[in-house]
């Protein structure tokens, strides 16, 4: 994928966001970091909180299954809407003409449920890779590569 001079790059997951500039040509690009976002957001400290749970009915002796709530995977969405928000103002202030965004496929899904109809039209491609924490020349090597 071609990366254009002054196209911007956004490579996020779930818990970090980065945020580039292409100062080369599409043949030679030259990342440069413009933003740098991180969240805290560990795993869930019990593995097994997956597993649905029972509760016990404040009345009689009847059970119910029910799910626990995931709430990393809850900051992973808030995440994901935030980094939207970047972009749409980014569009709307005009800051870029080019996008391209990286995320692993469940941030890239709900990234696009987010997106302004100014970054879709921005829109130059996306990979749905987590490259968050690769080195930036290997970031160009990839998306030249896809």
């Amino acid at each position: 994928m071609r990366i254009d001079h002054d196209a911007v790059v956004m490579v996020v997951d779930g818990r970090k966001l980065l945020l580039f500039r292409n100062k080369g040509d599409d043949a030679f690009p030259n990342l440069e970091t413009e933003t740098t976002r991180t969240q805290d957001n560990p795993p869930d400290r019990d593995q097994a909180s997956d597993a649905p749970g029972r509760a016990f009915n404040s009345v009689g002796s009847h059970r119910s299954a029910m799910e626990q709530t995931n709430f990393h995977d809850l900051e992973e969405a808030r995440f994901a809407t935030e980094a939207a928000d970047l972009l749409k103002r980014g569009a709307l202030a005009k800051d870029y003409e080019k996008l391209i965004i990286v995320a692993p496929p469940t941030v890239l899904g709900e990234l696009r449920k987010h997106y302004h109809k100014e970054v879709q039209s921005r829109l130059a491609g996306e990979i749905a890779k987590d490259l968050s924490n690769h080195p930036v020349p290997e970031i160009e090597r990839i998306i030249l590569e896809n």
